[in-house]
């Protein structure tokens, strides 16, 4: 694991965490705001990630997706009351407060998209390189 800062991976953290803001804010439905925002926070974080760490693709997904699954299991035993956070919102937005299998999917889903799209982008940078 090397510090290397991405601008590329910075920019799309900023961008990413616009749209949870926004999802966040101003959308109040049956798909976006449940699903899409779990989605979208597993590739925020990765993002971030990268944005710092030069670390290889399968172990920085893997570690943000087991982040992201400690965080949903510490919702199970509502963590942020046991710690005497549970009228903190701040808190609550950060760790949440139910536990939902649905957001385990979500996270999972949004971890494959991260590596399905980070493989194809290796897969173009070595190929330009051979044809250089």
């Amino acid at each position: 694991m090397k510090l290397k800062f991405s601008v590329r991976y910075f920019i799309l953290t900023i961008l990413l965490f616009l749209t949870e803001v926004f999802i966040g804010m101003y959308v109040d439905d049956a798909i976006i705001r449940p699903y899409g925002g779990d989605f979208l926070v597993v590739i925020l974080i990765y993002c971030f990630v990268k944005s710092f760490l030069d670390t290889p693709v399968i172990q920085t997904a893997i570690g943000v997706l087991l982040f992201s699954y400690l965080i949903e299991v510490s919702q199970y035993f509502h963590l942020v009351d046991l710690i005497g956070l549970g009228n903190s919102r701040i808190a609550v937005v950060m760790m949440g407060n139910y536990f939902a299998w649905t957001d385990m999917l979500a996270y999972t889903l949004g971890i494959v998209t991260v590596i399905i799209i980070e493989q194809q982008r290796i897969k173009r940078n070595i190929n330009k390189a051979y044809t250089n």
